[in-house]
């Protein structure tokens, strides 16, 4: 690594944050082994449910160099999302992550800006993606490999400063850098998220079964929600933080600064029986850039039927 690209990394992580990036980790895109292992055997057991295209694409899904022609680095880049202010307690919660506009967007956005930063102040040749949940593309396994944090056993990455609730999203390009190392998990002998979640989805260290997930229940799941569940989605109605909640990486967690992520004062504080007189055309209002919008409205409605 010479000195110049040494100095094209600092660059690049410096935009990043001038962005609104909270950090910005970069790595080699080269094949996952272990986790090219870890994926076949999840989806040979069939952990992943209705989610019939994590099949698709597999080798691209463990190595990120098949994504672009020529690509040599990926640049991990988090974002976190935890909120200020929480819903009217007592009713039906949404994850976090969806309070505000959708993250999607967002990201896209602020990535372009550093991809043309690159591409017009230090490589003009530049060549290269921007991914944001929008490719098939272990993030969580390039994160670590950029040195940004460890898979809790929950199987969410987790950052020192940041905790976990944070948005990955990433560069693959053509450009070499100065690649970051992985850093020692510190979840040591804790299970708290474990034995949080009420489902029994986190079926042993790292290993979730989808099916039984209250996330994928309530978002990716498109049939009925199975009734052996009545009782235990603890008033989850969009998603679900309960082993976020848990982890005492998350104890400090401190609210972001991004302006579109901010919640809908509306939604914020609904309560139970509003909640429960929800329209197509209230939904409509309610979620016009918002991630909850995945679901749509039959399938939130579903959901607060099914918490009732």
């Amino acid at each position: 690594m010479d000195l110049v690209q040494t100095g094209y990394t600092e660059l690049i992580k410096e935009k990043a944050k001038s962005l609104g990036f909270d950090d910005c980790g970069i790595t080699r895109a080269t094949e996952l082994d272990d986790d090219k292992v870890y994926l076949k055997k999840w989806l040979d057991n069939k952990m992943h449910g209705e989610m019939h295209y994590m099949e698709n694409h597999f080798e691209k899904r463990i190595d990120a160099s098949l994504l672009v022609e020529g690509a040599k680095s990926v640049i991990v880049l988090l974002k976190n999302y935890f909120p200020k202010d929480a819903q009217t307690k007592g009713a039906p919660v949404i994850s976090r992550y969806a309070y505000g506009e959708d993250y999607h967007f967002v990201l896209k956005d602020k990535m372009q800006e550093l991809f043309d930063f690159i591409k017009t102040e230090i490589y003009p040749s530049l060549e290269g993606r921007c991914f944001v949940d929008s490719a098939p593309i272990l993030e969580r396994a390039y994160a670590v490999n950029a040195g940004l944090g460890w898979i809790g056993k929950h199987s969410n990455l987790i950052h020192k400063r940041l905790g976990s609730y944070v948005f990955i999203s990433e560069l693959v390009v053509n450009l070499e850098l100065d690649y970051g190392e992985k850093i020692k998990e510190a979840c040591g002998g804790c299970t708290r998220c474990v034995d949080a979640c009420p489902t029994g989805a986190i079926i042993s260290p790292k290993v979730i079964d989808s099916n039984k997930c209250i996330s994928y229940l309530t978002i990716e799941n498109k049939g009925e929600i199975p009734e052996v569940y009545k009782g235990k989605m603890d008033n989850r109605m969009y998603g679900c933080d309960i082993c976020q909640e848990a982890c005492p990486w998350t104890w400090k967690s401190r609210p972001h600064k991004e302006e579109r992520f901010m919640p809908n004062p509306e939604v914020l504080k609904m309560t139970k029986s509003e909640w429960s007189e929800l329209t197509q055309e209230r939904f409509s209002t309610l979620f016009k850039k918002s991630p909850v919008k995945r679901a749509k409205f039959s399938g939130l409605r579903r959901n607060i039927d099914f918490l009732e």
